[in-house]
C-alpha cells in the first residue's frame, strides 16, 4: 500500500489479459454438471488439458466453478506448460494498472469514448471483454469469483478479437470532451491493440482478470 501524509491509500487493482482456447459459453453447462459429479462432457472438451484437477465421476469437483472455468479456458502449451503471455513488455504494465481511478482501461474506454457510427460493435465487444463473465451477460452465477482469489471479468473469442482489432484500427470512434486523462483513450487503445494483435496471430481468444 502507498502511504500519503500518514494514511494508507490502497493501490488500484492489476488487470491481466490471458490467452484462451475455449470460450466460457461452451464450458458453463459442462462445468455446472461437473459440480454435481457429472464430468464426462467437461472431460471430453478438455482431453488435452493437463491443468485440470482430478475429477472422479459421481464426486463433485474439488474446485469451485470460477477456478474450473479459468483452468479450462486457458490456452495451455502442448507440453502442458503454462500459457505463453500475449505480451511481456510495456503494454502489460500499462494496461495492467491503467492510471484511472480503478486501474481498469476497458472501463475507462467504455466511459470516455463514443462509437462514432451506427452499427459499430466497439462498445459491445469492450463490454464482453470487461464484463462478459458477470451474471448479467453470461447468464449464470458463480463464475466470476473463485475461492482461491480468482476474479474473472470477461472474454473475447478469436472472432471477437479480430473484430475489435478492426473496430479500433478503423478509428471512427470519438473521445468525449470530459476525458480526465490527456491522451488516455489513445493510450489505452494503443496498448490494447498489442494484446489483440498477439491473440490474432495465435488464433486464440482473450480472458480479462483482476488481481486485487
Amino acid at each position: 500500500m502507498e502511504r500519503i501524509m500518514g494514511s494508507y491509500i490502497r493501490p488500484s487493482s492489476f488487470h491481466t489479459f490471458d490467452p484462451i482456447k475455449l470460450s466460457p459459453d461452451s464450458l458453463v453447462g459442462p462445468i455446472n454438471a461437473s459440480m454435481e459429479g457429472k464430468h464426462e462432457n467437461l472431460l471430453d472438451l478438455l482431453e488435452d488439458n493437463s491443468g485440470l484437477p482430478e475429477l472422479k465421476e459421481g464426486e463433485q469437483s474439488p474446485v469451485d466453478k470460477a477456478t474450473l472455468l479459468f483452468i479450462s479456458m486457458l490456452d495451455w502449451q502442448n507440453d502442458g506448460g503454462a500459457p505463453r503471455a500475449l505480451d511481456r513488455g510495456h503494454s502489460r504494465e500499462r494496461l495492467g494498472r491503467f492510471p484511472s481511478n480503478d486501474g481498469n482501461a476497458v472501463e475507462y474506454l467504455l466511459e470516455f469514448t463514443g462509437e462514432g457510427e451506427e452499427g459499430s460493435s466497439l462498445h459491445s465487444l469492450l463490454k464482453k471483454l470487461g464484463r462478459g463473465i458477470g451474471e448479467d451477460i453470461l447468464g449464470h452465477n458463480g463464475f466470476g469469483e473463485g475461492s482461491m482469489g480468482i476474479e474473472l471479468l470477461g472474454w473475447l473469442d478469436s472472432a471477437d478479437v479480430n473484430e475489435l482489432r478492426k473496430e479500433i484500427a478503423r478509428g471512427r470512434w470519438t473521445v468525449k470532451s470530459d476525458e480526465p486523462l490527456d491522451g488516455g483513450v489513445q493510450d489505452a487503445f494503443r496498448h490494447l491493440l498489442v494484446f489483440l494483435r498477439s491473440a490474432s496471430r495465435r488464433k486464440c481468444g482473450i480472458l480479462m482478470r483482476r488481481h486485487s
